[in-house]
């Protein structure tokens, strides 16, 4: 039996990067996935059909996950469509780098609302009907600037330590509940947006990271699929780094 049989996940920032592959992860394992996306383009329809080739169902969802009533909407429907649902994972999320003096209020707001303002959007719709099935599991990504900071990264840095703080905070609201909520923080991992940086800016990142290289979206997605199962039954409220050591 396959470690999510028959379960339904929720992936939100999806359609492409790690989104994509926890997605594709889960629906190997058996899940049924409904992912979300600013616009359901080329590439999430690519996705859809990536994760129905599985055996399992698959659909995207237009959604701005920044906005409470676009996220319950969504929810609503997925609960709808698919019956159930047992796994979210918020990975939604987007950079507007700058340095703390020059970061305009807006660069500030946008990356709030959309890495952690999201989050708890859909964890604010998911709970009822995750208590009602007396279980499920939450998982936040984070990031290890999240948990080191980062210069030039003041506003992402702080959405993603609370996105730290926001699962432990569920873990000991809905524990009782049969719910379980972490993080994961990842670290340099090669992405569409990071293999667009220099070849010599990669190699110095490698140099600081006791095992010597990039993450890749998979291993981010082998950990998320430890926290989506029973593997992880015992574990809540934690913060797992996917980051080769970095923040060792």
């Amino acid at each position: 039996m396959k470690l999510l049989e028959g379960k339904v996940a929720i992936v939100t920032g999806a359609a492409r990067g790690i989104g994509k592959a926890i997605a594709l992860k889960f629906a190997s394992e058996g899940a049924h996935v409904a992912f979300t996306d600013l616009r359901i383009d080329e590439s999430g329809e690519a996705t859809q059909k990536e994760i129905e080739a599985f055996g399992v169902k698959g659909k995207g969802y237009a959604s701005n996950a920044a906005n409470f009533e676009e996220a319950h909407r969504v929810v609503s429907e997925i609960h709808k469509e698919f019956g159930r649902i047992d796994i979210l994972v918020n990975n939604a999320g987007i950079t507007r780098d700058g340095l703390m003096m020059r970061m305009s209020e807006e660069q500030w707001d946008m990356v709030i609302n959309v890495n952690l303002k999201s989050a708890f959007n859909f964890i604010h719709a998911v709970t009822p009907i995750m208590m009602k099935q007396k279980g499920g599991s939450i998982i936040n990504m984070a990031s290890v600037v999240g948990v080191s900071g980062n210069a030039g990264q003041a506003n992402y840095s702080a959405s993603k330590a609370g996105m730290i703080g926001l699962a432990k905070s569920v873990a000991k609201e809905l524990g009782s509940r049969g719910i379980r909520a972490n993080a994961i923080a990842p670290g340099f991992i090669i992405t569409d947006m990071t293999a667009a940086l220099t070849e010599e800016v990669r190699d110095e990142w490698a140099k600081q990271i006791p095992l010597r290289r990039g993450g890749t979206p998979e291993d981010v997605a082998n950990v998320a699929t430890f926290l989506a199962s029973g593997l992880s039954s015992y574990v809540t409220g934690q913060t797992i780094h996917c980051d080769g050591g970095m923040n060792t």
